[in-house]
């Protein structure tokens, strides 16, 4: 067994030292860079510190294999954030029949207001957890990490149209599951 874990250790290194060299950023530089972001994302999409702390680890190890894949230093970011999310997809059953009640919405495709997040923390955090993640996942990347429509929509592989509506899309599901209750109003005047 011991012979397994250093041989793992050596094709480890070997990969280290091909994504430096084509990429010029080292498996440490990218874990330094990216640590925080990537942590983030994973426990907004997770909703538990436990799995984002395995989606992370899962995350920087499928980048230490594939690093050398990168071509462009600018698209690490983006391409980090796409490795988080394919692995909570494959941790996760996803049912595309959640997506079914918003399908229907008619939703304009226009340019994004401001998300007013005066809102108790903990219930954001449960309507993000509630909120498919089809739509979760722009509105975690896009409010939360600042990220642009064109590195969203190419790190989640749709049309930027696409990436607006999901916002869109979105951001009404949090305004409905945010929004105050209606209370009817007692009219004392309506008894007599």
């Amino acid at each position: 067994m011991g012979h397994q874990s250093d041989q793992f250790d050596e094709e480890m290194n070997t990969e280290r030292a091909k994504a430096s060299e084509s990429v010029g950023i080292s498996v440490q530089e990218l874990v330094t860079s990216y640590y925080k972001d990537v942590y983030r994302f994973a426990y907004r999409l997770s909703g538990n510190q436990t799995d984002a702390e395995d989606l992370t680890q899962q995350t920087f190890l499928i980048a230490c294999r594939k690093l050398h894949q990168v071509n462009d230093l600018s698209k690490v970011r983006s391409w980090m954030f796409t490795i988080v999310r394919n692995a909570f997809l494959k941790s996760t059953k996803h049912n595309e029949t959640e997506l079914s009640a918003f399908e229907d919405a008619v939703v304009a495709v226009s340019e994004p207001e401001e998300l007013n997040l005066n809102f108790d923390e903990e219930a954001l955090e449960l309507a993000l957890a509630e909120m498919p993640e089809t739509y979760r996942t722009p509105i975690l990347l896009y409010y939360f990490e600042e990220i642009g429509y064109k590195e969203i929509a190419e790190a989640l592989e749709v049309p930027i149209g696409t990436v607006m509506s999901r916002l869109s899309r979105g951001k009404k599901f949090l305004r409905s599951q945010l929004s105050p209750e209606e209370k009817p109003t007692t009219d004392n005047n309506s008894a007599k």
